[in-house]
């Protein structure tokens, strides 16, 4: 009896070993070579290199984070137990969730792999593991830990909002874009960790990464269905008995709707959504995912891909109403916010005789010192059908005829020779097109720059040399 032990235990040993050697060999270590721009001198660039983690799925393809390949002009892999690098390319991206797939034309790589397998949303205090390539060594790493919370966080690299699983494994840069597993299957991709913290660290739930798959099944990348509504919760008591809800009910109330939302042949202001295909929302805006278990209401909308159908139940001027939204099949091209982030693309940007002008990107705003709290609070709001873009005269370079005008920087423009205008385009084309001697700009109090632009146009060439720059405007224009 006592042999038939030994015997199971090394075959348990066996089992083991073979088992996280078959995870070792689909770990890859991802070395980028990036593009670092710099949005208060939209011309220039620099480059820089760094690594991340990633791990081999189905249909030769690795997943990693968003953020490891991000703005990348070159990118090489590397897997567990080989010394050679092998080129690879982004094939799909989301940078609103932080996930992202490569592909690698040489087949070869892929030799002695096996692609990982998916599991399922980790419950509170499942043991996770961590593989990956973090600092301190080059060879691949392995940590573990459990899971202590799930709920909405917000992603650092987009600043948006989705379901995040927070681990006290061990994580560290380097880390990220690895896979944690739990039984042998991928329930999450390594994303971020609070910096001072004690092994705080956050993962893409399996559940968004899965989403994200389906969605770039048919090679086109739509994302999350955005709502285009801004919502509030309706906790005070005074304010139930106000819109007639009843005292233990719960709800959000819709304070504005974007004018291209999915949701505007729908809902109407004022409208107090209680619950969402069936899951109530309570007093604070959250619904329960799991038995005691609660998270933004958000969850139940980001199971859908645009083409579903939502359905809501709302209370409209105090009597309940039953509506389906049918969710677009594709996303809309407009912008959700003024002030969104941008990735992969150098910044956009004019220059007429060192008056340069830029729309506004959250990445400027991220990137000025300069307060300008009026135009940050101006570019939180909805985007309108005739105002996709704001624009700002960035700075003034010094010139004979932009004199007395070098102080201005961040300064919002509103109209050009009198006329209001879409976006930036629309803005390049109205100063390049002008027949006007003057070319005047209007900020929304009525103060004006006047540029000549005969002069302006003149002193360009000498402009550019003289600040070393190579084109007075951005190759997408």
């Amino acid at each position: 009896m006592q042999n038939i032990f030994k015997l199971l235990a090394l075959l348990s040993l066996v089992l083991s070993f073979g088992h996280t050697a078959t995870i070792d060999s689909s770990i890859v270590k991802i070395y980028t070579v990036s593009k670092s721009t710099n949005y208060l001198e939209p011309w220039n660039s620099s480059v820089g290199r760094s690594s991340g983690s990633g791990s081999i799925i189905s249909g030769n393809r690795i997943l990693t984070n968003a953020h490891v390949v991000a703005n990348e002009t070159f990118i090489e892999v590397k897997k567990y137990g080989d010394t050679k690098r092998y080129q690879a390319k982004v094939l799909e991206v989301s940078h609103d969730t932080d996930l992202a797939l490569l592909e690698v034309e040489d087949k070869d790589f892929f030799k002695g792999t096996e692609a990982l397998t998916f599991g399922v949303l980790p419950k509170m205090q499942d043991k996770v593991t961590v593989y990956g390539y973090p600092m301190g060594g080059h060879t691949i790493s392995v940590s573990t830990g459990i899971v202590s919370r799930i709920e909405h966080n917000r992603y650092a690299h987009s600043g948006k909002r989705f379901l995040a699983i927070q681990i006290d494994a061990a994580i560290n840069p380097g880390n990220s874009g690895g896979p944690t597993i739990s039984n042998g299957k991928i329930v999450g991709v390594v994303m971020q960790g609070i910096t001072f913290s004690q092994n705080i660290g956050y993962m893409v739930p399996v559940d968004i990464i899965q989403h994200f798959l389906k969605d770039v099944e048919d090679g086109k990348h739509d994302g999350f269905p955005k709502l285009g509504i801004m919502t509030d919760k309706i906790e005070n008591p005074s304010l139930k008995k106000y819109y007639k809800l009843e005292e233990d009910a719960g709800g959000i109330i819709v304070v504005d709707i974007v004018h291209n939302s999915i949701l505007k042949d729908v809902l109407m202001k004022e409208d107090i959504i209680t619950a969402i295909d069936g899951h109530k929302i309570e007093n604070d805006g959250t619904v329960e995912f799991r038995e005691n278990q609660y998270t933004h209401f958000k969850y139940f909308i980001d199971l859908h891909q645009y083409g579903d159908k939502v359905s809501l139940e709302v209370l409209r001027k105090g009597k309940k109403v039953s509506l389906t939204a049918v969710l677009p099949k594709t996303s809309s091209p407009e912008r959700s916010t003024y002030s969104q982030l941008e990735y992969d693309k150098m910044p956009t940007y004019f220059m007429l005789g060192g008056y340069v002008f830029s729309p506004i990107t959250q990445n400027l705003l991220n990137a000025s010192g300069n307060p300008v709290l009026g135009l940050r609070y101006s570019a939180t709001k909805f985007p309108k059908k005739d105002k996709q873009e704001l624009v700002v005269l960035l700075k003034v370079l010094a010139s004979s005829h932009s004199r007395g005008d070098y102080g201005i920087s961040m300064w919002h423009v509103e109209k050009v020779n009198g006329k209001e205008f879409k976006d930036f385009k629309e803005f390049y084309k109205l100063v390049t097109t002008t027949k006007d001697k003057f070319v005047v700009l209007e900020d929304e109090d009525g103060a004006k720059v006047v540029i000549n632009k005969e002069e302006a146009l003149a002193s360009e060439k000498e402009l550019l040399q003289r600040y070393s720059i190579k084109a007075y405007k951005s190759d997408d224009l």
